[in-house]
C-alpha cells in the first residue's frame, strides 16, 4: 500500500503493516489514510481468510504523531468532517472502526507500547492477541484531549464504564495482564505471532462464509434488542443455508471427512 503501511498477502492471509519503526509506528495523517485503504481493499478480497494487522520493530504503535499533524492544520480540519455513507465516521475514527466490516476475522498482533490512537486501531479488530512485555494506555488526556479514534464505541464493548472512565481520565499506562484482565485484549502469548496463526487455522478449518456472517451477525447485533437481532439472525441463516459451504459442511459432518470450501460466497 505504501512504505507506511504495508499490505502483503501471503497465502489467504493479508498481513497489513503499520512501517514508522524509527517512530515506533506513530501515526502520521498519511498512515491513517492508507489504512483505511487497506481496509478497504481486504473488505473486497473474497479469496481472503484473516487479516493479521501488527506494527513494524518493537512496537504496535506510540499514538498520533503530534509533530507531524500540528504542521497540516488544514488537513486536521479536513479529516475532522465526518462522512454520512461512512455512519458518520471521519477520517480519524475509519482507519480504526472499518476492520469492523472486512468480512474476515482481523487480528492485532500487539508487541511494545500500544498508546492513544494505536490503541484504538487494536480495538477495531476482532481480537488483540499481545505479548506479555506490551504496554497500554488511552494517553490522550496527557495532551488535554478524549480518545477520538472511535474508542467510545469499541470500549464500550469491552470493559465496564467505570474502567473506561478511569482508563480515559487517567492516561496511565497498563500492562498486558491487567488488560486481559479487564477484557481488553483476548490473549496473552510469549509468542503472539504464533498464537495468531494458530487462531487462524481453527477459523479457517469453518466455512468462510459462516465465520463472515457470525462477524455480520455480531457487529449488527451487539447493541440490539432482541426484536432487531433475530431477523438479522434469520436473514443470514437463510442466506448461508441457500449457499454452496453451508452444503460442503454438512456433508462434511456426516461423512466425517475434511471439508474442501469454495471460495467466499457472502
Amino acid at each position: 500500500m505504501s512504505e507506511l503501511v504495508t499490505y502483503n498477502v501471503v497465502g489467504d492471509v493479508a498481513h497489513v503493516v503499520l512501517n514508522r519503526p524509527d517512530k515506533l509506528n506513530a501515526l502520521t495523517l498519511d498512515m491513517l489514510d492508507y489504512l483505511g485503504r487497506c481496509a478497504r481493499r481486504a473488505a473486497k478480497d473474497k479469496s481472503l481468510r484473516a487479516v493479521l494487522l501488527y506494527g513494524a520493530g518493537d512496537s504496535f504503535s506510540a499514538g498520533l504523531d503530534f509533530g507531524s499533524t500540528s504542521k497540516q492544520v488544514s488537513r486536521v480540519v479536513r479529516t475532522f468532517v465526518p462522512q454520512i455513507l461512512s455512519g458518520n465516521a471521519n477520517g480519524f475514527q475509519k482507519p480504526a472502526w472499518m476492520w469492523r466490516s472486512v468480512p474476515v476475522p482481523v487480528i492485532a498482533v500487539v508487541t511494545g507500547h500500544c498508546f492513544g490512537g494505536g490503541l484504538q486501531i487494536a480495538l477495531g479488530a476482532d481480537f488483540r492477541i499481545v505479548a506479555p512485555t506490551a504496554d497500554f494506555s488511552i494517553m490522550e488526556a496527557k495532551w488535554g484531549l478524549i480518545p477520538d479514534m472511535s474508542a467510545s464505541a469499541s470500549l464500550s464493548q469491552l470493559v465496564g464504564i467505570d474502567v473506561a472512565k478511569k482508563l480515559t481520565m487517567t492516561a496511565e499506562v497498563f500492562d498486558a495482564a491487567y488488560a486481559k484482565d479487564i477484557g481488553l485484549v483476548t490473549e496473552v502469548a510469549d509468542d503472539p505471532h504464533t498464537a495468531a496463526d494458530a487462531l487462524m487455522e481453527k477459523i479457517s478449518q469453518r466455512s468462510p462464509d459462516s465465520v463472515a456472517s457470525a462477524k455480520a451477525l455480531f457487529e449488527r447485533t451487539w447493541e440490539r434488542n432482541s426484536r432487531w437481532s433475530f431477523p438479522i439472525e434469520q436473514m443470514l441463516q437463510m442466506r448461508l443455508l441457500r449457499g454452496k459451504n453451508s452444503t460442503i459442511a454438512r456433508v462434511a459432518g456426516l461423512t466425517r471427512s475434511v471439508p474442501e470450501y469454495v471460495q467466499r460466497q457472502f
